[in-house]
């Protein structure tokens, strides 16, 4: 099962409002401008400012 293409395109980064990417194997949503990573946990993203992942440690896992 995959995410709802429709709700990917609806959310915005809780912090600054900008635009999410959804990254390939839809394992998070990237926002550039505050370069951070929402997990996506069992097909449902985890949109909490304290739960984001800094870019560069995300691309480490």
């Amino acid at each position: 099962m995959t995410l709802n293409k429709e709700l990917v395109e609806i959310l915005v980064c809780p912090k600054c409002k900008g635009e999410l990417d959804l990254l390939s194997g839809e394992t998070g949503l990237k926002c550039a401008a505050c370069n951070v990573i929402y997990p996506v946990k069992d097909e449902i993203p985890i949109m909490l400012v304290d739960e984001a992942i800094p870019a560069d440690k995300w691309e480490k896992n």
